[in-house]
């Protein structure tokens, strides 16, 4: 049991400039619904001759989305977007007409930045060649694939529609037609065994990605998975797996730069690294999150989260489900929930600069985790050590108030 220190984060001062602003857009609707998933994504069927969201329903949407955005513009006004994240639910199964009716939307009343990264996420199981290319053409310059693992076996253990032949074949058209993207890898699968694992890492850096992201698959509450548990690695072969994926990329040219991020040179994810460095998102969509911050205060936002409940409140101008300001004493947890996730660690003046405290005010915790092994840090910067980052949890505790 750890014993937490008592936070004093004292009155904060207003903020002298606004952190950077991205732009997150949920699409909830997916083909089917994986066993693991805990995301806010619904089943939707196939309109007639060929995968998709059906058409009327994909107009209605994007309409809602725009709407959305007119009403959070005052809280954001004047602000520059520096990324655009699509995600989902399966982002690629709106047709480019309506994705062209919904970028132009955003940019008729967004100031977008002219190197904006712009990313949507896709599934293997719903590409089109030709889709990709028209994508790429709207301004979509990052794609996300959730590939998961390209072994036949393991894709049916997780319920993935797709299998490792379409797997390899949509990353294919992906690089034809994208220089950036990135492939979404699980580990600790059912009866994965470490070999196995080290495989489709190996399918995947053969792909010749600029990004992977590999999660150890954890069985979340409220899932397929968490009803009916499926027989995973244990602890330390999951461990060993991490450990060895690891290497494996160092030694391929990749950075792990945040817990389960890796990129080449020059392609950190900018949209995440925005949230881990306690940016300001604002959230369209169906149960989007956000955070704003004004110069007074911090809020977190979160929109209606069933697609009907959405889409009806959308139309009728209140899609915000809930808006909380953050409790100044719940600050220094939620920089540091995000943050301490870099591996890298964070400047010591952004603490201030994105939370008004004076670091003084968790100057305590830090140096008992500093002493513990936890963290190391100077005066212009703060990281988690190999051991921290092992027991990232525990560390972030310390600052509960």
């Amino acid at each position: 049991m750890i014993a937490l220190e008592p936070v004093s984060a004292s009155t904060p001062r207003p903020l002298s400039a606004l952190p950077p602003l991205s732009l997150y857009v949920h699409i909830p609707w997916c083909v089917r619904k994986c066993p693991y998933c805990d995301f806010n994504s619904h089943e939707q069927g196939n309109r007639p001759g060929g995968e998709g969201i059906d058409p009327a329903l994909e107009q209605r949407y994007i309409a809602a989305l725009l709407k959305d955005l007119d009403g959070a513009l005052p809280d954001i006004w004047g602000r520059r977007i520096q990324t655009v994240f699509f995600g989902g639910g399966t982002p690629s199964l709106l047709s480019a007409r309506a994705l062209d009716d919904l970028l132009s939307g955003l940019r008729a009343r967004l100031p977008l930045s002219a190197d904006a990264e712009v990313t949507l996420e896709a599934n293997p199981g719903t590409y089109e060649a030709g889709k990709f290319r028209e994508f790429h053409a709207l301004g979509i310059n990052r794609l996300s694939i959730g590939v998961q693992s390209f072994d036949d076996a393991f894709l049916r253990a997780l319920g993935r529609i797709h299998n490792g032949g379409q797997a390899r074949a949509a990353v294919e058209s992906a690089a034809r037609s994208f220089d950036n993207f990135n492939l979404d890898l699980m580990y600790a699968l059912p009866g994965q065994s470490l070999s196995q694992a080290l495989a489709d890492v190996e399918s995947a850096l053969a792909m010749h990605p600029t990004h992977l992201s590999c999660y150890h698959l954890t069985i979340e509450p409220n899932t397929v998975f968490a009803k009916y548990p499926p027989a995973v690695p244990d602890d330390d072969s999951a461990a060993d797996m991490q450990e060895a994926i690891e290497t494996r990329l160092h030694a391929a040219g990749f950075e792990n730069y945040e817990t389960s991020a890796f990129a080449r040179p020059g392609r950190r994810c900018r949209h995440n690294l925005n949230y881990w460095c306690f940016g300001d998102y604002l959230g369209l969509g169906a149960g989007a999150h956000g955070k704003i911050s004004f110069p007074e205060r911090i809020v977190r936002q979160a929109r209606h989260r069933a697609p009907a409940d959405y889409l009806r409140h959308a139309e009728e101008d209140s899609p915000v489900a809930t808006s909380t300001v953050i409790a100044v004493d719940d600050l220094p947890f939620e920089f540091m929930m995000n943050a301490l996730r870099l591996s890298h660690g964070f400047e010591a003046r952004l603490f201030e600069e994105r939370t008004g405290l004076n670091l003084a005010a968790i100057i305590p915790i830090l140096d008992r985790s500093e002493a513990d092994g936890l963290i190391v840090r100077d005066h212009l910067r703060i990281a988690p050590t190999a051991k921290g980052q092992r027991f990232l949890n525990d560390v972030l505790q310390r600052f509960l108030r």
